[in-house]
């Protein structure tokens, strides 16, 4: 990452706290995912991301420009698998992860909190 991108990016807005691994990781899976899955990958196709911050919890969502037949999911890939294991590693990351269909396409969020108490055990 370039320093610019530190500065704008999860990296940058964490900074030094303990969650900010888990952040980028789930950035760079559910960009990915909406890339590769959705038309935010067709020309002139583009992505939404949001970041926001808390004391209590870090919320990464991006919205995707739509086109898929199916809303994202979990699948449950065995170890072997090349593709299909994304989101089911952002599930494994945060405490919460929902989807919501829009307008367009899809928003998915995923939840990480710095006290494992608020949202009881991860998924």
């Amino acid at each position: 990452m370039t320093n610019q991108h530190q500065a704008a990016g999860p990296g940058g807005i964490l900074r030094d706290s303990p969650l900010v691994d888990d952040a980028e990781l789930i950035v760079s899976e559910l960009s990915t995912n909406a890339i590769r899955h959705t038309a935010s990958g067709w020309e002139p196709g583009s992505f939404h991301l949001a970041v926001a911050v808390s004391a209590q919890v870090v919320a990464v969502s991006v919205t995707d420009d739509g086109g898929a037949s199916t809303a994202p999911k979990v699948e449950h890939q065995d170890h072997d698998a090349e593709r299909g294991r994304g989101l089911g590693m952002v599930s494994a990351l945060a405490h919460r992860v929902v989807v919501h269909d829009t307008d367009q396409g899809h928003t998915v969020t995923a939840e990480l909190y710095a006290d494992a108490r608020l949202g009881g055990r991860r998924c």
